[in-house]
């Protein structure tokens, strides 16, 4: 319960954790069964609240990829891609903004810039918006 009561876990998370602790006998399904059916547990409210945390600073493939870590389904996440698709252009021009905030001056420093957007995730088609968008701005 002290791991529920600080922020949302997924089945497989949750699972993961309780079976350091589980003896021999203990029936860790059982209990995510309960927690789950008491309503307690659930991947959706994981889910949502792992997007509301990630949104801003990352892109969509990262966010997906630590969904999938995570142990959530991949129904759910195929749900949740076109809201996040959708806010990727804004969130990469705040995280560009936030890191750099000034055109890059060579082809060195334009890919120093491209690379670390990439590691956050973002895609090169958003990437390259981003850089088209400041340079005509400019």
């Amino acid at each position: 319960m002290r791991y529920l009561a600080r922020r949302e876990y997924s089945r497989v998370e949750l699972g993961a954790k309780l079976s350091l602790y589980a003896q021999e006998g203990d029936d860790v399904d059982a209990v995510l069964d309960e927690l789950v059916t008491r309503g307690w547990l659930s991947d959706e409210r994981a889910l949502t609240q792992l997007l509301h945390v990630k949104r801003r600073r990352f892109g969509t493939q990262r966010i997906a990829h630590e969904l999938r870590q995570k142990g959530i389904a991949e129904e759910l996440i195929s749900v949740s891609l076109p809201s996040l698709q959708e806010s990727e252009l804004s969130a990469a021009r705040e995280v560009w903004q936030k890191k750099f905030g000034t055109l890059p001056l060579d082809a060195k420093e334009k890919a120093k810039q491209m690379r670390f957007m990439q590691s956050r995730g973002f895609s090169m088609d958003v990437i390259f918006k981003v850089l088209r968008s400041v340079e005509e701005e400019c």
